[in-house]
C-alpha cells in the first residue's frame, strides 16, 4: 500500500495594489496567482466532466501547483480542502473567489479504490525459484572452471 499526503496552502493571492508590494515580492504574488488561476481552471474542468458526464481535457500542466494536486483533485484520493475566510468586509472579494474554489471543488466526486495488488504466486514459490536459479549459477561458475582447467 502507498499513501500520499499534500499539505498545500494557497495563500498569498492578495491583490499588489493592495499589499503594496514591489519588485521580488510582487513577481512571486504574480506567480501564486498564476498557479490558482490555473489550479480553477483545473477545477472548472473537472467539474464541468462530473456535471455533464463528458471527459474534457483537465489541463493539469499548466502549472506546478496542478501536477502536485492531480492525484488529490482527479485520482484515487479522498481530498479535504480546508478554506480560510474572512468576515472583513475589504477581505470581501478574497473570500469569495475562496469560497467559489471550495464550493466548485466540494462537489467533485473521486472514485477511491485500495491500491493493492494481487499476488498470485506465492512467496515460497518465488523462493523455490529463487533456490533453482542459484544452484543453475553454480553449476554454470563450475562449468567454466572446467573449460578453463582442460
Amino acid at each position: 500500500m502507498l499513501g500520499k499526503l499534500s499539505l498545500i496552502d494557497l495563500a498569498g493571492s492578495e491583490r499588489a495594489s493592495k499589499t503594496g508590494n514591489t519588485g521580488i515580492r510582487m513577481i512571486e504574488g504574480a506567480s501564486i496567482n498564476k498557479s490558482l488561476l490555473a489550479l480553477g481552471n483545473c477545477i472548472n474542468m473537472l467539474y464541468e466532466n462530473f456535471r455533464k458526464d463528458k471527459q474534457h481535457h483537465v489541463p493539469y500542466r499548466d502549472s506546478k501547483l496542478t501536477r502536485l494536486l492531480k492525484d488529490s483533485l482527479g485520482g484515487n484520493c479522498r481530498t479535504v480542502m480546508i478554506a480560510n475566510v474572512s468576515p472583513c468586509s475589504s477581505n470581501f472579494e478574497d473570500t469569495f473567489n475562496t469560497l467559489k474554489y471550495a464550493n466548485r471543488t466540494k462537489d467533485l466526486k473521486t472514485n477511491v479504490k485500495k491500491n493493492v495488488d494481487d499476488v498470485k504466486v506465492h512467496v515460497t514459490e518465488y523462493e523455490k525459484i529463487i533456490k533453482s536459479l542459484q544452484a543453475d549459477i553454480v553449476q554454470l561458475k563450475s562449468d567454466m572452471i572446467k573449460k578453463e582447467m582442460s
